[in-house]
């Protein structure tokens, strides 16, 4: 006899953009939105009757409808705006995840003036945000950063490594250190400030990345993350996904020519994938 499990459904990859004006001066910001609902639906899935199902289409039109009239400066708040709404206007909804992605557009500057109504995308990383919630229960935030792009040219090494009869390769004392960097953190309090929190973390990250002497892509993960939690009291864990692009030394011999870690040829498939998470 089949039983019906746990279950949920929603709205994915709702687009929105919004301006928000302030006199002569813009704020812009695209999101991406995913809402995801928990609660008394079984009879959809067993006795297909609708009568519980909230349309996915009127997902996607309250995700807009909210941020119409939203006053959220942050994905987070606007995470929990919306997910108290659906909570609040859905008795058999028990619980909602929330997600939502931000990509990143940042004024123009130029002659070092910001252009008060024009954007430039400054990379391809997103801004995250997961809020998860029920009737009556607190929201659990976590916050992140997804694809942001670093490399350096030096201070960074793997030597001593485990070697088998298959290990083909060579100990570097100097490497291109190369990732894509996912982050998640969780707070400690209730109603942090998201966007102070967001600024104290990714500015750790990079610092720590840039001054770390590498040894391996776990020693240098596991001190990015140490201090994020340091310059952020108000998170609590930390996880970190960093892969490593490969920069390969190109072999110009077959030409004639040395090559003193000049050349190199950019590998991003197959790459070495690294994460953990981290807790103060």
């Amino acid at each position: 006899m089949a039983q019906l499990g746990d279950n949920q459904y929603g709205k994915s990859r709702v687009r929105l953009s919004r301006i928000t004006r302030h006199g002569g001066r813009h704020d812009f910001q695209e999101w991406s939105v995913g809402v995801l609902l928990r609660g008394d639906f079984a009879d959809s899935f067993t006795k297909a009757d609708n009568r519980m199902i909230l349309p996915t289409d009127t997902m996607k039109n309250t995700v807009y409808s909210i941020a119409r009239d939203s006053g959220a400066t942050t994905i987070e708040e606007f995470a929990i705006e919306l997910g108290d709404y659906l909570l609040k206007n859905n008795l058999q909804v028990s619980g909602t995840t929330v997600e939502v992605s931000e990509r990143a557009w940042r004024p123009v500057v130029l002659d070092s003036n910001p252009e008060p109504q024009t954007f430039k995308l400054e990379g391809p990383e997103l801004q995250t945000a997961v809020a998860i919630g029920t009737k009556g229960g607190f929201w659990s935030v976590t916050s992140g950063i997804e694809g942001l792009t670093v490399l350096k040219t030096t201070k960074s090494g793997f030597e001593g490594f485990l070697k088998d009869k298959l290990t083909t390769l060579k100990p570097a004392s100097d490497r291109i250190f190369g990732t894509s960097i996912t982050a998640a953190w969780q707070f400690a309090s209730s109603a942090p400030e998201y966007a102070t929190t967001r600024a104290q973390v990714t500015f750790a990250l990079m610092k720590e990345f840039a001054a770390h002497d590498s040894k391996s892509v776990q020693h240098t993960l596991f001190d990015m993350a140490k201090a994020a939690l340091a310059a952020a009291p108000s998170i609590t864990r930390m996880t970190l996904t960093l892969p490593n692009l490969h920069h390969l030394l190109a072999d110009l011999s077959p030409f004639g020519q040395d090559n003193p870690n000049h050349i190199f040829v950019p590998i991003d498939e197959p790459h070495g994938y690294i994460e953990a998470t981290i807790d103060r």
